[in-house]
Parts: C-alpha cells; sequence; structure tokens
C-alpha cells in the first residue's frame, strides 16, 4: 500500500506549499462534534456513506445521515426532517475538487389531525394501526413529510421524482401504533428515473463506536485490550468488547441507489484501474440566509452551508476547534488552508504519547485521503491527483465481495471497503487511527493494532437497499453502556467500565 516514489515527491511539494497557507481562525460533523451544528441538530451530519452496491454492482449507494442520538421513545413529534434544510449530495467526477454533480433533497410537512395530541397514534380511539403511509392504513399519520429529489448537473436540473409523491418513512412509535413496521418501511423505498432508488426516513443508528473512551483523550477500555487490540479481539468481526454508545439510537437517513453511468464524467463505467473509475463525494446541509420566524417558519435569501462530510472523523478529530466551523461551510476544493491539520495530525501525537510509534510530520502518507492518488486510484498519475480536498474517494471500478466483508476494510484486504469509499459496516475509528498511526506509510513499522474494541454496528445490516436496519421500537428500545449487557465475549456479556 505504499504510495510510489514520484507520487510521495509531488505530494512532499504541495504538502511543503500548504503548510505554508496559514489557517484562518474560525469558531459544525459527526456525532455533535461542532460548534455550530451541536446547536443544530436537523443539519448535523452523523455520517456519509458512498459504496458501490453489493445488491446491484452498477450502481453506487450513498446514504446521508443527519440528527444524532435520536432517543426512540422521544414523542409527541419524534424525529421529522427540517422542511428549512436543504439536504444535498455532491459527486466530484473531473478530480479538481469541485462538484459536477448535486442530488438535491427537500422536505414538506403536513399535520393531518390537528386536534390529536401526537403525531402517530394508531390502534386506538378507532383509528386503526398505521400499516401505509398513504391511503388506508395511513390514517394514523397526523405528522407525515413528503420529499422531492433533484439532480442538478452542469447542463442543468432535473426532478428524478418527475410526478411520484415520495413519503418519508416515520420513526418507530412501537408495536401497538405500528405492528408491522418492518413492513411499513418497505413501501418507503421508490424506483425514481432510470432505475434510482430512493428512501427517506428514521432507522437505526448504524455507526458503532466507545465515544466516551474515544473523546476521554483515547482511555480506551483496557478490559477489551484498547486501544492496542490483541490479536484476538483485533480479528473478530462479529462481537463487540466494549460499549457501543450508539446502541439503542435512531438517526434520520437519505439513501440513494444510481447507476454508476450517471456519476461518471464520461456517462460510462470504467475498471479499477482507469483514473476515471474514480469519484470523489461529500454530503453538505444548507439554510437560508435569512429566516422568518413563524406558524411554519421559512426563510429567504441564498443557501448558506451549515455543514459537510466527506471522509469520516476528519471535523470530529482531525480539525482543530478554532477552525471547525470555517471547515463545515468552506468548500472541499479551498481545504488547502486547513492542510497542516491532515499533515501533523494531533491524534498522531496522542498516539505517540501513549507510546504507539508514529512517522514524523509532515505526514505526506495521509495525503491520499484528500488526494486523488494510489491505493484508492492506482491509475491515477501526480498531475490526477488534483487539489487537496476533503472528499470520500470512491474507485467505481472495484466490484464488492459481500462474502469476504472485513470491518477493517481495505488496509485488511478488503479493497471495497474504506478509505476507498465508506460502506456501514466499516470500522472507521479503528482504521482512522491506525492510518494516524502511520499504516498506510509503512505496516510493518507503523501497523499497531489500534482500535476501541467495538468492532460491529449493534443494528442489523443488511445486503439490500437502503442497507440500513429498522429504526428501533420507542417502546422496547434499550441502550448500552459501561457496565450494561452487550458486550458477548465479556464476562456474563457485560461491557466493560475500565
Amino acid at each position: 500500500m505504499k504510495v510510489r516514489q514520484s507520487v510521495a515527491r509531488t505530494a512532499l511539494a504541495i504538502a511543503t506549499a500548504a503548510l505554508a497557507f496559514p489557517t484562518s481562525p474560525a469558531v459544525a460533523a459527526s456525532h455533535r462534534e461542532a460548534p455550530i451544528t451541536a446547536l443544530d441538530h436537523k443539519a448535523d451530519i452523523t455520517d456519509w456513506f458512498a459504496f458501490v452496491s453489493p445488491e446491484k454492482p452498477d450502481t453506487v449507494v450513498m446514504i446521508l445521515n443527519v440528527d444524532p442520538f435520536l432517543e426512540p421513545s422521544n414523542g409527541p413529534n419524534y424525529f421529522p426532517f427540517d422542511p428549512n434544510v436543504l439536504y444535498e449530495m455532491e459527486v466530484d467526477n473531473d478530480h479538481d475538487g469541485i462538484a459536477d454533480i448535486t442530488l438535491q433533497f427537500r422536505f414538506k410537512t403536513e399535520i393531518r389531525n390537528p386536534g390529536v395530541f401526537t403525531g402517530f397514534v394508531g390502534n386506538l380511539a378507532g383509528i386503526p394501526p398505521i400499516t401505509a403511509l398513504d391511503g388506508v392504513g395511513s390514517e394514523g399519520l397526523s405528522l407525515r413529510q413528503t420529499y422531492s429529489v433533484t439532480m442538478v448537473t452542469k447542463s442543468g436540473k432535473q426532478v428524478l421524482s418527475d410526478d411520484q409523491t415520495l413519503f418519508a418513512v416515520p420513526s418507530n412509535v412501537g408495536p401497538r401504533t405500528m405492528p408491522q413496521y418492518g413492513q411499513l418501511r418497505q413501501k418507503g423505498i421508490y424506483t425514481l428515473y432510470n432505475g434510482v432508488r430512493v428512501f427517506a426516513g428514521t432507522v437505526a443508528d448504524p455507526f458503532f463506536i466507545d465515544l466516551g473512551g474515544f473523546f476521554d483523550s483515547l482511555n480506551m477500555r483496557k478490559s477489551a485490550t484498547a486501544p492496542v487490540l490483541s490479536a484476538l479481539v483485533d480479528g473478530d468481526d462479529r462481537n463487540n468488547y466494549a460499549p457501543n454508545a450508539l446502541a439503542g439510537f435512531n438517526v434520520n437517513t437519505i439513501a440513494v441507489e444510481i447507476p454508476i453511468a450517471m456519476l461518471t464524467a464520461d456517462g460510462k463505467t470504467h475498471p479499477a484501474g482507469d483514473p476515471a473509475a474514480v469519484i470523489g463525494t461529500y454530503a453538505t446541509t444548507s439554510r437560508r440566509r435569512q429566516s422568518v420566524l413563524g406558524e411554519r417558519g421559512g426563510g429567504g435569501g441564498n443557501w448558506a452551508q451549515v455543514q459537510r462530510m466527506g471522509n469520516p472523523l476528519i471535523n470530529e478529530s482531525i480539525i482543530g476547534t478554532g477552525s471547525k466551523d470555517r471547515f463545515s461551510m468552506d468548500e472541499p476544493v479551498n481545504d488547502k488552508q486547513f492542510a497542516n491539520f491532515f499533515l501533523n495530525p494531533l491524534a498522531a501525537q496522542i498516539l505517540a504519547s501513549l507510546g504507539v510509534p508514529v512517522p514524523p510530520a509532515p505526514r505526506v502518507d495521509l495525503l491520499p485521503l484528500v488526494q486523488y492518488m494510489a491505493p484508492i486510484c492506482p491509475g491515477c498519475r501526480p498531475k490526477d491527483a488534483g487539489p487537496i480536498a476533503d472528499l470520500l474517494r470512491l474507485n467505481t471500478g472495484i466490484q464488492p465481495a459481500p462474502a469476504f466483508q472485513k470491518r477493517l476494510g481495505f488496509i485488511a484486504g478488503d479493497q471495497a471497503g474504506f478509505p476507498n469509499g465508506r460502506r456501514p459496516v466499516d470500522d472507521v475509528l479503528d482504521i482512522a487511527l491506525r492510518a494516524v498511526g502511520g499504516i498506510l506509510a509503512d505496516p510493518a513499522k507503523y501497523g499497531t493494532p489500534l482500535g476501541d474494541g467495538v468492532n460491529v454496528s449493534s443494528s442489523p445490516l443488511s445486503q439490500t437497499f437502503p442497507f440500513l436496519a429498522a429504526a428501533y421500537s420507542g417502546r422496547d428500545s434499550v441502550h448500552q453502556g459501561p457496565g450494561q449487557a452487550g458486550c458477548a465475549p465479556q464476562p456474563n456479556g457485560i461491557c466493560p467500565v475500565n
């Protein structure tokens, strides 16, 4: 996985220039990690995924998750999308760091039964259980949302939803109100123009991480052998040895399955060795520059970007707090101003203080995360690298192998995994820790098996669209924490505290 010497020399020159570029001071992209979006949950992007579909390998799946830590029982209105937020998926297909294709999603909310005290009611007071999103069986959906899907290219705009009415799938209130929730959610999968499929609604949060241990300055659970994992823990892709902070929480998601040929620059598919097979992706949320408070809310003026996400954990764990808001509101093509955070990350210094060997700065081995180069783009030459830009790069020519998925993705030999795109099964914390630790520079010298002991999502992921598990039940869900059940290999299945 070493970067070719010619590419490395060019990258070093770029890195040196980037380090000389000043970082502008400012005072929002994953689970509440930045100042602005910590106060604006509806616009807070928790996760961004892009991967070649294992179900339909001629398509790419992109998933945008927003609004973190949704407690499933938190009625009466639960968790609608914000009609005042513009949700966008962006694709750069010519390696210049600027989006060439944008998928836009706008939501509308209706209150169908204004006299009812809650957004959803069923099997009560003459109202049947909720078994449909429209028509018979939908009478109990008082709060209901519809949405539109628009594709923006250099040629103009196209509404992919045509004349269809797209309904967002509501949260899972519980078995009395929604007795067949799995079937209800399947009705929220729609086929649009040219075979594009879309889903929007509340799902079980697929992310998995020991947030408490990570943010206590990498104070991981020693009884889970973290942060340096034992061979037993590191080799287990099915069990958690430490508490998953996201277990039992929901999140709002927008998922799209779209033909690869609709995303590449020339409208064709390409083999993995062709630079044209590689696209850069990211997601954004935006609000109007002017807002008017009223009965329905609203706003005017141009859209102002509130947040973006490309690679996971960049804003959360790499960008300094004083620059997080500027990072969130700026465009990837301008990320040269943040290059010092990539090339001398504080996380690497923390690892070094724990006795973990890490490469010296400048960390040019991390440039494949922010430029088009090997190993994600093996056919890219130095002139193809493009600007420093935080994009989740995906080689659409690398075919998925569902039977051989590894939680450590690319660094474990599973080339269809992160950092070649990102799938819900990818253990991005462990992968990111090892990348910061230097595994991309020299696996033999810097291949410390770092991790948090949380190796798998607590929700049952699938290999079919939309790939995320159904929302946890508001009545019956439980969470997982230190000293609680959820870590099967540990004594009595109890997650460790220390």
